[in-house]
């Protein structure tokens, strides 16, 4: 195109003519207003800048090069991201080939390297490297030829969560970002074009927000967690109608809402499943775990950081949910163990030494009260329960019910005062024993041991540092108990129990967490939140009563010590001394109970206790000091002192005959639990560090 514009006449003799000048193309004006030297022209030369989008901080879409959109790129295919750059986690490499066969292959059919997005492997640390590794190979089909699925069994605070997002992202990433040209599988085209993620209630906003932590804008995952049942439905039957570009590729949703909405979700199908705390999936017959194995989804992942180790039906049942029929359907005992071992992967905390501050654990042996004590007598000498447990049939319902009264009669005496005033089975009389002045609406700390160690800790906590605590019980009228003491003492708390919403107690655990929080307690139902909540606000967490299932007691211990924690960690669990909570705690310290103790439901207690093994729960031993520490016959403590150290390669994973044995405070780590053990209400200490703190050298 040639612009015009009007000019005056240069030429001499035209100068007093007032006619205008004809016009000109510009481009054969001829310039002489400036001429510039070499050394000018090359300045300016080098100075010229080319053109820019007049956008800040714009670069374009870094795939498509000098690509022009709607032209296909002609030559070979390209990995999306560079396994040469420096720190790349590369899952998939090509077979080399020799450059003579390269020319004769089909360019279009050359296949690629798989990388994982820079942003994430970044940050991954070696061992999740690792595992981002080990599950590709899996759901790929590289470990057992026909199989894709595993189970990432690594223990509490590793960073499960953050390897199956990098595998997701790498998955998904490029079915999902219209942008790119390359594709992110080894044949340059996305594995999965959907995921769903599986989870507790409690979780399912925790997952949002994690997958929001590392990749920011990139993705738009949509977690349901609350709304009508028809209202989910037709969210869903929206989601599954969508085609390979869906706008939400990844599924977040609880377990109970999978299982009501199965019929919808059976209609489609998914690249990818994960199912967090995957331990519920146990038992192969509940509904759930039915519903799951029905959905059309062949790459299946099963998180899970306290795996079944002894029950062979229940391991077998979570091998047979991420990879089906692979142990055959006759002599799989024998098949097992060699089959297993090459779809699930499992690392211990020991790897997070490097990483986080020291942990100290606790066991403090807690001496009864005189209320307690007889209270307790009279219940397990009462005429009912002697008549229930002289029976020689299976244990009944009865006993089981017995058994939680104890337990609660171990927290405070005030969990069992109804019983007492109904006169219920094994109290009768027993309303004499409390105080006369005794007052259900106010926390007495001085009628439990346990309550008595908790008030002075607090205490002390509170007046001497700028620690936060965690509080854990398993019941809720334990927890009831907390808050009417942390109202006495004018304590700033938090509470979590299974009455909460998904939305609030998202809220709680952030508004906790915050440095600048004025919250000091933050009490915690084992069962509603013992798993994958991340309270690192907290460094002090105490255990008030034992689970019979070690694993949900470490599941709620890693709340604090995890990935972000900066402080030492001190870890409390108070038992009372002689009582049923000991052998509660012999159980899982032995490892007896690992998996054939009670999980969800007492009633199954049943299956595993014998008589004789419940006539021995209903046994008081009220002049020892650590009932624990005189069965194992300690060679390294002579009349109850410790004069020889545990072995130095041991550490709070070892067996409790291996930690710190203290009847007195002179060996003690803890100076808070010093001044309490001044009082003389702690019998006995078990204690131990994770690992020796890495000396800083300048």
């Amino acid at each position: 195109m040639v612009i015009y514009k009007r000019q005056r006449c240069l030429v001499s003799n035209t100068v007093d003519s007032p006619e205008r000048c004809p016009l000109n193309s510009l481009s054969n004006r001829i310039t002489t207003l400036a001429t510039f030297s070499k050394h000018e022209e090359l300045i300016r030369s080098i100075l010229a800048k080319p053109f820019r989008i007049p956008i800040p901080n714009y670069k374009g879409c870094p795939v498509l090069g000098n690509k022009a959109l709607g032209v296909r790129r002609d030559g070979a295919r390209q990995p999306l991201h560079d396994p040469c750059e420096e720190g790349a986690l590369v899952l998939y490499s090509p077979h080399k080939i020799k450059a003579h066969d390269m020319l004769k292959q089909n360019k279009e059919s050359q296949l690629v390297h798989v990388v994982v997005d820079p942003l994430l492997s970044k940050v991954l640390r070696p061992h999740q490297r690792e595992g981002v590794k080990f599950m590709y190979d899996c759901v790929t089909g590289k470990q057992i030829e026909g199989s894709y699925g595993c189970i990432m069994a690594d223990e509490m605070g590793l960073g499960k969560t953050l390897q199956c997002i990098a595998l997701m992202w790498t998955l998904l990433v490029s079915s999902y970002v219209p942008c790119l040209e390359f594709r992110q599988g080894p044949e340059a085209k996305p594995t999965i074009d959907k995921a769903i993620i599986v989870a507790p209630s409690s979780l399912v906003k925790n997952w949002y927000n994690e997958i929001y932590k590392w990749l920011g804008m990139k993705v738009s995952p949509l977690a349901i967690d609350s709304g009508t049942k028809d209202e989910i439905d037709r969210t869903l039957v929206l989601k599954s109608q969508q085609g390979r570009r869906t706008h939400n590729p990844i599924l977040i949703i609880s377990y109970e809402t999978f299982r009501l909405h199965a019929n919808v979700l059976h209609k489609g199908t998914v690249g990818l499943i994960i199912c967090d705390e995957g331990h519920r999936l146990k038992n192969s017959e509940n509904q759930t775990y039915l519903a799951l194995t029905k959905l059309r989804a062949e790459k299946r992942i099963l998180l899970s950081g306290t795996p079944i180790q002894n029950d062979l039906l229940e391991y077998y049942s979570l091998v047979h949910f991420v990879n089906r029929d692979i142990l055959g359907k006759t002599k799989w005992t024998l098949n097992l163990a060699s089959i297993v071992n090459r779809c699930i992967i499992r690392r211990t905390q020991s790897l997070l030494t490097k990483y986080l501050p020291v942990k100290v654990e606790q066991v403090v042996c807690c001496k009864l009260t005189d209320v307690q004590m007889k209270l307790y007598k009279s219940f397990i000498s009462s005429k009912s329960i002697c008549n229930e447990l002289s029976k020689s049939d299976k244990v009944g319902v009865s006993s089981l019910s017995s058994i939680t009264q104890l337990k609660k009669l171990c927290n405070h005496p005030g969990l069992i005062y109804d019983k007492c005033l109904e006169r219920s089975a094994g109290f009768e009389g027993a309303l004499n024993i409390f105080p006369s002045n005794y007052n259900p609406k106010v926390t007495n700390p001085e009628l439990s041991g346990k309550f008595q160690v908790l008030d002075l800790l607090l205490a002390t906590v509170r007046s001497s540092t700028d620690d936060k605590v965690v509080l854990v019980s398993n019941y809720t009228q334990t927890l009831d108990l907390f808050e009417n003491l942390c109202k006495q003492r004018r304590y700033q708390f938090v509470r979590l129990d299974g009455s909460m919403s998904i939305k609030k107690r998202a809220k709680i655990v952030e508004r906790f967490n915050d440095p600048h929080s004025s919250d000091f307690v933050f009490m915690l139902s084992s069962k509603a939140g013992g798993c994958g909540l991340n309270l690192i606000g907290a460094n002090r967490l105490v255990m008030f009563d034992p689970d019979w299932n070690p694993a949900n007691d470490d599941q709620a211990m890693a709340r604090v010590w995890r990935d972000g924690q900066k402080k030492q960690c001190f870890i409390y669990r108070l038992i009372a001394t002689g009582t049923i909570e000991e052998k509660i705690f012999q159980r899982q310290a032995h490892k007896k109970a690992l998996s054939s103790c009670v999980v969800d439901k007492e009633e199954d207690v049943e299956r595993h206790f014998s008589l004789g093994d419940l006539r021995d729960l209903f046994k008081i031993n009220p002049d020892t000091n650590s009932d624990t520490h005189d069965k194992f016959k300690c060679r390294r403590c002579v009349n109850g002192i410790q004069v020889r150290p545990p072995p130095p390669e041991s550490n709070c994973n070892s067996d409790l005959s291996q930690w710190n044995h203290c009847s007195d405070k002179r060996t003690l780590e803890d100076l808070l639990l010093k001044k309490i053990m001044d009082t003389g209400i702690i019998s006995f200490v078990f204690h131990h560090r994770s690992h020796e703190a890495q000396r800083i050298t300048v």
